[in-house]
């Protein structure tokens, strides 16, 4: 059992453009345990639904 997390801080310039680019599966397979992302420039209902298993 590892004592550290991953923490990735993106600035996305446009979240559309980078879901388009599968950019999104980058992270999906870093396994990254948190995930903050600046300007998306886009409202909710734009934003591409991202299949995410969450564990608590």
């Amino acid at each position: 059992m590892s004592n550290s997390i991953e923490i990735i801080s993106w600035n996305v310039n446009g979240i559309r453009a980078v879901a388009n680019k599968e950019a999104l599966k980058w992270i999906d397979e870093r396994e990254t345990d948190i995930l903050c992302l600046q300007e998306i420039k886009a409202l909710e209902s734009q934003i591409p639904e991202v299949d995410v298993e969450l564990e608590t």
